[in-house]
Order: structure tokens, then sequence, then C-alpha cells
């Protein structure tokens, strides 16, 4: 069955459609005085006053029937119109209009939508089961297929947010120390990869998806204290690198500042032992306590 798109339905001007209609009350009500002026002189009606008598009623059963087919369109509001079972249109401007009196009417909010998704475990990209939510923005673009696509376009997008967090979470560690994407350290990116799976989710629902963003992230309780001495030693283990890699490259330049200038001659034992000191010195957790020599006596 091919997909239903949204199309503009045919509608009046409400006010223009209640001046006919006024108007046609007023010619009805005109018919109903001559024919009654008319009795009243002759005594009875005669045969031919019942036509027009026919005429009023059928007019009038017109304007009982057309009451219906006027309505009002708030702002960020639509109207999707089905007749007998085939859509009509859509009607999402605002105003007062007159359609199809026998045509049904939906309305559908154009508003922004949120959707807090609940807590949910899944395992991360490294299977750490970890707690996940996330808060999705979206709005209705396409109203024929919001409502005859899908039984309802809001379950809808709170069963298929929940299962894009779902994907999003098993793509991305928790964290990471070695440039790769996290969820803790590139929101940014997670919340791009998240709004691209949803939208990709909805698009058969006629929904945008504005924005999505994790509203809660952390570790599953029964792993979080455990993870959280990882976390603490991973820490550990990248700032040692990033000192020890500064470390060498400060002694590497003092040597080779020493050399240039010329101030002192080192062997190479000495060098050994000048490098064993200053990279004691940078790396070491507590504040060096230098050592003077002076000399010897003899």
């Amino acid at each position: 069955m091919a997909s239903i798109r949204e199309h503009r339905g045919f509608t009046l001007n409400g006010f223009l459609a209640l001046a006919l209609f006024f108007g046609l009350v007023a010619y009805a009500g005109s018919v109903v005085y001559e024919v009654s002026t008319a009795a009243a002189l002759h005594g009875n009606p005669r045969p031919q006053d019942f036509i027009p008598l026919w005429q009023v009623g059928a007019i009038g059963l017109l304007l009982l029937i057309c009451l219906g087919g006027f309505f009002v369109v708030q702002p960020n509001e639509a109207r999707v119109l089905v007749f007998f079972g085939r859509y009509a249109g859509s009607v999402a401007d605002a105003g007062f209009f007159f359609a199809n009196p026998l045509a049904g009417r939906h309305t559908i909010s154009l508003r922004v939508h949120n959707f807090n998704s609940e807590k949910l475990k899944v395992n991360d990209a490294r299977g750490n089961p970890i707690e996940i939510a996330a808060v999705i923005v979206w709005r209705v673009t396409d109203t024929a297929r919001a409502l005859l696509d899908v039984e309802n376009y809001k379950g809808f997008v709170a069963v298929q947010c929940e299962t894009a967090i779902r994907a999003v979470a098993t793509r991305f560690p928790y964290d990471s120390h070695d440039g790769e994407d996290s969820l803790r350290s590139n929101p940014d990116e997670v919340s791009a990869a998240l709004k691209t799976e949803v939208q990709a989710r909805l698009d058969v629902a006629g929904l945008e998806i504005i924005e999505a963003r994790l509203s809660h992230l952390a570790y599953a309780a029964e792993i979080a204290q455990t993870m959280l001495r990882r976390q603490q030693a991973e820490a550990i283990v990248a700032a040692r690198r990033q000192i020890v890699e500064g470390a060498v490259g400060m002694v590497e330049m003092a040597l080779r500042r020493l050399q240039e200038t010329g101030v002192v001659q080192l062997d190479e034992e000495r060098k050994a032992g000048m490098v064993n000191n200053l990279l004691v010195a940078l790396v070491a957790d507590r504040e060096a306590q230098p050592v003077i020599n002076t000399g010897t006596l003899y």
C-alpha cells in the first residue's frame, strides 16, 4: 500500500460560507412568508403553493446538514479531513473555515513536543551495563501520515525513540582515554547520531526530530563502584603517560641546550646520571629534595 502524502483539503472561507448560509435562511423565510400571506388571502393554500414549500423543506434540510461544516483551526493546529474512508486533505492554516459537512475532521497538534525516555539499562560498546535516558524534541510535519500511516503516532514516538537510544548506546563506550568517541566525553557526536537514528525511524509517521540529547548517563548500580575505580585508574595512567612524555621532552631540551652552549662537558655516564635526576624530579609524586654538592676537601 502506497504511503499517504499530505495535501491541502478543499475549504471555503468560513465567513463567506456563513453569509451564504444566512442568505439561504433569508430566502427560505421569504418563501414561507409569501406562501403564508397567499394562504391568508385565499383562505386555504393553493396547490401551486406546495411547490415552494417543498423547496423550503429541502433548503432547511441542506442548511441543517451544512451547520456541521463550520470549524475553527487554532494556531499550530491542523485538521485532517476523511470522507467516507478516504483522505480528503488537511487544513493547517489558522482561521474559520467551511468544508464538506459529511467529512470527518481529526485534530492534530503541530506544536513542538518533548519525549522524556525512561532510564534504560543497556550494554555499551565494551559490554559494560549502563543506565541511559534521553530527551527527544519532535513535531508533526505530515498530518496525513501521522494520523493514517501509524496506529498511534505518540505511542509510536515512545517505542521508536527507546529503540533508537538502545541502538546508539551500543555503538559508543561509556568513557575512553584513547581519543575514541564516547558517551560521556562526546555529547555532541552522540546527540547527532541519536537524532539521525530516531529520524530514520520516525520518517514513516511524518514526524521531524528537532533535537535529541542524553538526559541521564551512569554505570549500572551493580558495577558502578568497580567501574569508578577503573575509570580513576585509567585517568591516572593517562595523566602519567602525558607527564612522562613531557618530562622526556624537557630532558632532551636540557641536554641539547647544554651541549649547544658548551656550559659543561658531560660524558655518557654523567649524562645518564643527569637524565635520571631530572626524570625523578619531574615525574615524582612528591616535590624533589635537592642535594647540593659543594665539592670535596681533597
